[in-house]
C-alpha cells in the first residue's frame, strides 16, 4: 500500500527567533500550555520515549510527562523492571518527542536519565487513583501472560492484598528524570520549509541554532 497521495499543506503558524527567546524550557512551557488550552489534544503531555537496550537496539514507546522539575528535568514515573527500565539501566539517556498534530509542533529532547527520589516518588505515588495504585502491583510490566483473565486475576489478587487507601510503592515502581542537553522545536510550513530552531546546553547557556527542514 503506497501512502504518497497522503498529503498534508502546514498553515497554522511559525517559529522565528525574536518570539522562541534564547531559553528552550520557557519556550516548551509555552508551547504545551498552548496545546494543553487547544481542547484539541486528548493527552499533550504524551510523549514518545526512545532508548537503547543493551545491544543496541532502539526501542520507543508512548508515556506521560508528569513535571518539569525546577532543574528543567522531565519527570515520568513506570516499573522499573519493564523493558524501558532494563534499557535505561544498560544506558542512562534517551530522547524524547512531542508532537501536537493540530498544532502543527514537534517537540524533540535529548539528554542524561537519572531516578527520581524516594521522596518524589512517594509523594507521586499517592496523587493516583487507587484502581493505578493496585494496577502498579498487579502487572509484571513486559512479562508474557497467559491471557487477560490472568492479569485481571493478578489484580484481584493485588487489590485484595491492599485494603483500604493507604497503598505503598512498589519497590520495583518509581520515575525518571531526563535533563535535557539539547532541544529543538519543529512548526511545520507550507511547502515544506519548516521551522526548526535547535537549542544545546553549553554550560548554563543555551546555544540556538536555526536548521534547514
Amino acid at each position: 500500500m503506497a501512502f504518497h497521495e497522503m498529503r498534508v499543506t502546514y498553515r497554522n503558524g511559525e517559529l522565528v527567533e525574536k518570539v522562541a527567546g534564547e531559553n528552550p524550557l520557557e519556550l516548551f512551557l509555552a508551547w504545551i500550555g498552548t496545546a494543553r488550552g487547544s481542547g484539541a489534544i486528548l493527552e499533550p503531555n504524551a510523549m514518545t520515549l526512545a532508548t537503547v537496550d543493551d545491544a543496541g537496539n532502539p526501542v520507543a514507546r508512548l508515556v506521560l510527562l508528569k513535571e518539569l522539575a525546577d532543574d528543567g528535568a522531565f519527570v515520568f514515573y513506570t516499573n522499573r523492571h519493564g523493558r524501558k527500565g532494563r534499557d535505561l539501566a544498560a544506558t542512562p539517556r534517551a530522547a524524547l518527542v512531542f508532537w501536537w498534530e493540530p498544532l502543527e509542533r514537534q517537540v524533540r529532547i535529548e539528554g542524561d536519565v537519572t531516578f527520581t527520589s524516594d521522596e518524589d516518588t512517594a509523594a507521586y505515588f499517592a496523587t493516583r487513583p487507587r484502581e493505578s495504585r493496585i494496577g502498579a502491583w498487579a502487572s509484571q510490566q513486559s512479562e508474557p501472560i497467559a491471557d487477560r483473565a490472568a492479569l485481571e486475576r493478578q489484580f484481584a489478587e493485588a487489590d485484595a492484598a491492599h485494603p483500604g487507601e493507604d497503598i505503598p510503592v512498589p519497590p520495583w515502581w518509581g520515575g525518571y528524570r531526563i535533563v535535557p542537553d539539547a532541544m529543538e522545536f519543529w512548526q511545520g510550513r507550507t511547502g515544506r520549509m519548516h521551522d526548526r530552531l535547535r537549542y544545546e546546553r553549553d554550560g548554563a547557556r543555551w546555544e540556538r541554532s536555526r536548521l534547514q527542514p
